[in-house]
């Protein structure tokens, strides 16, 4: 019981907020650094050429066998790409593997920005506030959004970027949706709690 009393304190509360608030900060530094490497040809996929088949494969690299790629990123899809009959990866299949790499990522971005909000508030000792509200909101809709329809768009590019290109790309995803989609409606919830709560304190306040 004594536990539960010092991480419910105050003290301890803004603390953590504003520790979270840097974490936060953090994870949205390392998701612009994964996505501005997705864009330099460094995401990870399974390749399929008429030598063979190379797993981890990036198209910024000339040598598929290679063990020595340095930094790479993936998003947690089962991704296949087939090179066209020069051996190839053309353009459009590239430009594909940008667009589901930041479909994932940039969301993301925003997420963790509205979180900040919420944790800098808290660390000022702004707890019930619209701005809160707002921002749980927020946070649970993109988070909801990822899970749903990003996966959905995902194929969709995927089967735009094999009908324009003489290579062809396929993809296993939404592994991740259930994980995700239970927080962002529990987010939504304390969202409505919070509102609930700052239009009941207003009551109260005009009431007395």
């Amino acid at each position: 019981m004594r536990f539960i009393q010092i991480l419910t304190n105050q003290r301890f509360a803004r603390s953590a907020a504003k520790l979270m608030k840097f974490v936060c900060y953090f994870v949205i530094c390392f998701l612009l650094l994964c996505t501005a490497l997705a864009f330099m040809g460094r995401q990870t996929f399974f390749l399929h050429t008429g030598k063979g088949s190379f797993e981890h494969a990036i198209y910024a690299e000339k040598n598929h066998g290679s063990y020595s790629r340095g930094m790479t990123v993936q998003t947690g899809d089962d991704i296949h790409v087939w090179t066209n009959e020069n051996g190839n990866i053309d353009f459009t299949i590239q430009l594909a593997l940008c667009i589901i790499y930041a479909m994932q990522t940039v969301p993301m971005i925003f997420a963790f920005w509205f979180l900040s909000r919420v944790f800098s508030s808290i660390q000022k000792g702004q707890i019930f506030t619209e701005q809160n509200s707002f921002s749980l909101l927020y946070y649970g809709l993109i988070q909801f959004s990822v899970a749903v329809f990003v996966p959905l768009i995902k194929l969709l590019i995927c089967w735009i970027a094999s009908l324009a290109s003489s290579s062809q790309i396929s993809i296993s995803t939404g592994q991740a949706t259930i994980n995700m989609l239970i927080p962002s409606i529990s987010f939504m919830v304390a969202a409505y709690i919070i509102h609930y709560g700052v239009h009941l304190q207003d009551e109260v306040d005009h009431t007395l």
